[in-house]
């Protein structure tokens, strides 16, 4: 599979292409884990509130147990503690269920940031680049010699602009009738560089 282009220009090109592309795919993965690092940041008052919570709740149940062995009425002071400590436990669930929501959008935000640049640029550059490896693959097949060179002049005379026919012959049809090896080279050499390929030297020969 020919991936790139024997033609200078059209090398260059294709290299630029393909580095533009990968910068592009850098910048979107960059701007995709800045999105995410702000988006997130939006959960820490949740976070704080899940340690305040825990950390409440924990204290509590602390004071709870020696407040319970009290004589006589140890179960009813231990009562409004431990219910105290519940509450501020829902709380640090609270904070955490809001962490968590607020986490799992910056993954979709991120996620938007990243893919639909990238899959929209893909979609520009992948048929292009595979036409192009497809076209030159099939036509480096039939390079062998000079009689393919024939073929490849018949197709230029079909595909190739009327202006840039005339500047190889005027008569580039009756040149390739006759058999004019000079004319149907060029006219070969035309039609290769369009799908990215040279005639190589032996079939010229």
């Amino acid at each position: 599979m020919k991936l790139y282009s024997d033609v200078g220009a059209q090398r260059f090109g294709q290299l630029v292409g393909d580095l533009m592309l990968v910068a592009w795919v850098w910048v979107c993965i960059e701007l995709g884990l800045l999105v995410f690092k702000i988006t997130n940041a939006l959960g820490a008052p949740g976070r704080k509130a899940a340690e305040a919570g825990d950390g409440l709740a924990e204290d509590l149940r602390k004071l709870s147990e020696p407040i319970g062995k009290v004589p006589a009425v140890g179960d009813e002071l231990r009562s409004p503690i431990d219910s105290a400590a519940g509450a501020a436990g829902k709380m640090a669930q609270a904070g955490r269920d809001q962490a968590h929501a607020v986490e799992q959008l910056a993954y979709v935000l991120a996620g938007v940031t990243i893919g639909l640049p990238v899959l929209f640029a893909l979609l520009i550059w992948l048929p292009r680049r595979i036409r192009f490896s497809r076209r030159a693959t099939a036509a480096q097949k039939f390079i062998d010699n000079a009689a393919d060179l024939d073929l490849f002049a018949l197709r230029a005379m079909a595909n190739q602009p009327m202006h840039k026919l005339a500047k190889i012959s005027d008569d580039p049809v009756a040149a390739w009738r006759e058999g004019d090896t000079a004319v149907i080279t060029q006219l070969a050499d035309l039609e290769l560089r369009t799908t990215g390929l040279k005639a190589p030297r032996h079939a010229i020969s």
